[in-house]
């Protein structure tokens, strides 16, 4: 409960033009007549809220209104700023601040100069010299009304003109609708009897292609059946033993005689690197030479 109070309290003040969470320095203006300006009412500068009107006091013995402003800290008046009592067409009062040159700015609760603006009727009740300005100035204000309510005729002129340009704009566009439904229909139908006509086509596409695949298919495992069967016909014949490749692989005949020739090609090629003078002779050696030779070179090596 307290809790809603607070907030009642806060939003009651925050629609009062009051803001908690802003700093602001105190002012004051001095009036004869403020012309029903509450509290709460805006200060303006140049049409921008700066502040408001905190409170309002009667002073009876001099008889004068002293209006208390709250403006934000950080803007700056001089003693040349006026304070201009104001009010709208609405009769919302409101003041007005013409600031202009700051040669020695204001202190918080100093005094603001202040002024009234004049209204229609303070125009009317000012002392004239003779009747002729008097109906100068009302000829003046007539004017402006006669001026203002032609251009008011001219707005009501247009408005009447609007409801039929905008039943016009609503029946071209309805019939627009109309022709773009119609022709949505059509293409809809020609589409659906398109449809019709390639149903059979793409069923006749469809066994088609499946008679592809089963041929391509058959074709494949046929040619798969011919190389297994080949390949186990060679099988069988090197399993037999009548042929080069089956006695190859079953006997060790080849890989021995190899073997030997390989060896003997090895004892030659050490023989040459150690002999090359029995290969390399002008008329070459025989053979009781090369195995006296022999002979000596084991002796040697024993030695």
């Amino acid at each position: 409960m307290v809790a809603s109070l607070v907030l009642l309290y806060l939003g009651f003040n925050y629609l009062k033009g009051i803001d908690f969470f802003s700093s602001t320095k105190k002012y004051y203006a001095v009036y004869s007549n403020v012309d029903k300006l509450m509290p709460s009412n805006q200060v303006y500068i140049n049409g921008y809220s700066v502040g408001r009107v905190s409170n309002i006091q009667f002073q009876q013995q001099k008889n004068r209104v002293v209006v208390e402003m709250e403006i934000n800290s950080d803007i700056i008046l001089g003693d040349s700023t006026i304070a201009l009592l104001n009010g709208d067409i609405l009769g919302t009062k409101f003041i007005q601040l013409n600031v202009g040159s700051i040669a020695n700015p204001l202190e918080p609760k100093d005094t603001v100069r202040s002024e009234i603006a004049k209204g229609i009727a303070d125009f009317l009740t000012e002392p004239v010299a003779d009747l002729q300005s008097t109906l100068r100035k009302l000829n003046f204000i007539l004017d402006n009304l006669g001026r203002n309510s032609e251009k008011l005729d001219e707005i009501f002129d247009g408005f009447k003109s609007t409801p039929g340009l905008v039943n016009k704009t609503l029946r071209n566009a309805n019939g627009k609708l109309d022709s773009l439904t119609y022709s949505i229909k059509s293409v809809s139908a020609n589409l659906n009897r398109t449809l019709d006509k390639l149903q059979p086509t793409l069923a006749n596409f469809k066994t088609i292609s499946d008679s592809l695949k089963s041929v391509e298919l058959n074709k494949t495992l046929t040619k798969a059946q011919q190389a297994l069967t080949k390949l186990n016909i060679t099988l069988d014949k090197m399993s037999k033993g009548d042929n080069t490749m089956s006695k190859l692989m079953t006997e060790d005949t080849l890989y021995v005689n190899l073997n030997k020739l390989l060896m003997s090609l090895d004892s030659l090629s050490k023989h040459f690197n150690e002999n090359p003078k029995h290969f390399m002779a002008p008329l070459g050696k025989s053979r009781k030479k090369i195995e006296k030779d022999l002979e000596k070179q084991k002796q040697v090596k024993s030695n």
